[in-house]
């Protein structure tokens, strides 16, 4: 390789070939053997001893060489041609270095997805690393070259956080912050496909047991984290020994999923030492902190395509954990094991009963979303799967040191969405509420979940309601009969036994007969605006009605409040005043009637509607 200016790149192998040994048919053949972009030319492997090359001397028109792997587990040399450094290009003090891959493979390829972190070496030193492209249809394989020292300062700043941090959940957590990358990110979500503007080499999401129609259904959960999600196109076998060792331009995978459902993001390795590695040269999600497992890949094909070249990989062994996501680099940790959660899914229908078992990261942004899409494919996965289908759920979320978050109820087609997207909205709903804690990290220590196929539709409306009686004391049982209308099918009359508070005061009182969200909204109201403990959003979530039952409520002449997402009714009014001052600081809601449960009753289907029935309380 040559260092600073004069004759470079093809011309200068040809020029110092044709001194060698004249102008003759033979030698003219030779000259051509010696081209620079021909893999022959080049190092077969990078540097055994990484040193690094300075930003400050790249110079337009140097000869440099990339490593990645378009088949198998070995890294391949391609030539680099160095176009130019664009000064502050992703942001303050984020340069990036323009060039140009030579040779066969990648002039064929062009720049592939999951190519990102390809180290790039100037005179044998590592200048950077292989992370971004022009657009979509570039007809250049060009590419930006994240540097080096950007990539470093994750390393170090990485190594300090954990020594920092003490505890997994401080990895788990994350930040929040979106630096310039991850904003320039976001926007390039919703721009035109078709405009040149630099954006990173995209990651390649390999969904192995899910569906085509599922990845279409949610891509854009994933897209928007700068994951481009392919089905069928990869695999995982975590009991696969590879005994090659990871080394730059190696193939490397990050884990969302594994077990009977995979899900993993793959890039490639740019610098490595005895206990953690570079790789990617921009962010995968750019949380900060996380915790997921980091495995050795194996790339089975490179797939050419001017809209989506991408790498088809088969992820292999665990060699440890994925710790820091940054603007600059993602940084692995060898030996760390990630913290996963594990899901026990049974699923009976008419056919039988079938079980899954698999682990999802533990991550505040990624673990909704990946148990969403995860639960949906394990419904959709069945032979009694149909448009009319509902579900008997039930099932609970554990969390360490707290009671779990229970889940139940009868999931089923609500307008265009089906019932197997309801069911994975209630478990996503139940984890993202657990996880928008503001105040405590969450330990979750597993999802156990039961389902049970029914082929039909299993709602019912709530037709009408009327009491035993009209009149009645404080302390009596009254009985309340209520409607349903099933769908297509007969009506039914549901009964419930009332015993009516001794604390009731004499006069007129509503009864309200409804479905269990209407039910939550008498006994929370708004509920409190401020932030909760943890504690606090269990109870919540754990108080929340079954949506298939048919819910009594009691209206009572007595002041109510919320505090913490519960509800105090019957509150006396002198405390009722005392409270008052909260209201403004939005740490309690006041209401003039107390909303007390008195009965309810399951009915197996769906219900929706509500009635309103007037009660005089006499003396």
């Amino acid at each position: 390789m040559q260092k600073g200016g004069g004759v470079t790149g093809k011309a200068a192998g040809l020029f110092v070939a044709l001194a060698l040994c004249g102008l003759g048919t033979a030698c003219l053949a030779q000259a051509s053997a010696t081209d620079v972009s021909s893999p022959a030319a080049l190092p077969a492997t990078p540097p055994k001893v990484t040193e690094f090359f300075p930003l400050k001397d790249v110079r337009r028109g140097q000869m440099g060489v990339a490593y990645t792997v378009f088949q198998g587990v070995k890294p391949e040399p391609m030539a680099v041609e160095i176009l130019g450094v664009l000064k502050n290009s992703l942001g303050p003090e984020r340069d990036l270095i323009l060039a140009q891959l030579k040779g066969a493979k990648p002039e064929y390829t062009g720049v592939v997805a999951g190519m990102s972190g390809s180290p790039v070496y100037i005179d044998g030193k590592l200048v950077g690393a292989l992370s971004y492209r022009i657009g979509e249809f570039s007809k250049e394989p060009i590419a930006g070259i994240t540097p080096i020292a950007q990539m470093l300062e994750v390393r170090d700043e990485g190594a300090a956080a954990g020594v920092k941090a003490g505890s997994s959940a401080a990895l788990r957590n994350g930040d929040a912050k979106k630096t310039d990358a991850g904003i320039l990110r976001s926007a390039q979500n919703d721009s035109d496909l078709a405009s040149p503007e630099m954006r990173p080499i995209e990651t390649p999401l390999v969904m192995s047991g899910f569906s085509q129609e599922t990845v279409a259904r949610f891509s854009d959960r994933f897209k928007a984290m700068g994951l481009t999600p392919v089905a069928g196109l990869g695999g995982a076998d975590a009991n696969a020994v590879q005994p090659e060792p990871l080394e730059p331009g190696s193939a490397v995978s990050m884990i969302l999923v594994e077990g009977d459902l995979s899900m993993s993001g793959t890039c490639t390795v740019t610098y490595v030492d005895p206990k953690q590695l570079l790789a990617c040269g921009h962010p995968i999600t750019q949380f900060g902190a996380v915790d997921m497992p980091m495995t050795k890949a194996e790339v089975v094909a490179t797939l050419a395509s001017p809209l989506n070249a991408f790498k088809i990989i088969n992820t292999t062994q665990t060699v440890g954990a994925f710790t820091e996501d940054r603007a600059a680099a993602i940084l692995g940790q060898f030996g760390a094991k990630a913290r996963m959660i594990p899901v026990s899914l049974e699923v009976t229908a008419p056919e039988g009963t079938k079980s899954y078992h698999f682990e999802v990261l533990d991550n505040r942004a990624l673990t909704p979303s990946a148990m969403l899409v995860s639960v949906y494919q394990t419904l959709q996965a069945t032979n009694a799967s149909a448009k009319e289908m509902s579900y008997r759920v039930s099932g609970e979320m554990g969390l360490k040191g707290l009671p779990a978050v229970r889940l139940g109820g009868v999931m089923t087609e609500s307008g265009v969405t089906p019932a197997a997207i309801n069911t994975a909205l209630l478990v996503n709903d139940r984890f993202s509420k657990v996880y928008e804690n503001s105040l405590e990290q969450p330990v979750v220590t597993g999802l156990t979940l039961k389902v049970k196929a029914v082929p039909e539709r299993m709602t019912a409306t709530l037709d009408s309601a009327r009491l035993s009686t009209m009149e009645a004391r404080a302390g009596d049982t009254v009985e309340v009969e209520a409607t349903i209308d099933p769908y297509q099918a007969k009506a039914r009359t549901v009964k419930i036994k009332v015993k009516l508070p001794v604390s009731l005061t004499p006069g007129p009182m509503r009864v309200v007969v409804s479905d269990g969200a209407t039910a939550d909204k008498l006994s929370t109201g708004t509920g409190a605006a401020h932030a909760i403990g943890l504690a606090d959003t269990v109870a919540g979530l754990n108080r929340l009605h079954a949506n298939d039952g048919v819910y009594v409520t009691l209206l009572a002449h007595a002041p109510q409040a919320v505090v913490d997402g519960e509800a105090l009714p019957g509150v006396p009014l002198s405390m009722a005043n005392v409270l008052e001052p909260l209201k403004a600081e939005q740490k309690v809601t006041l209401t003039g009637e107390s909303a007390v449960a008195a009965g309810s009753v399951e009915t197996g289907y769906a219900v929706s509607g509500s009635v309103v029935l007037g009660l005089d309380i006499r003396p």
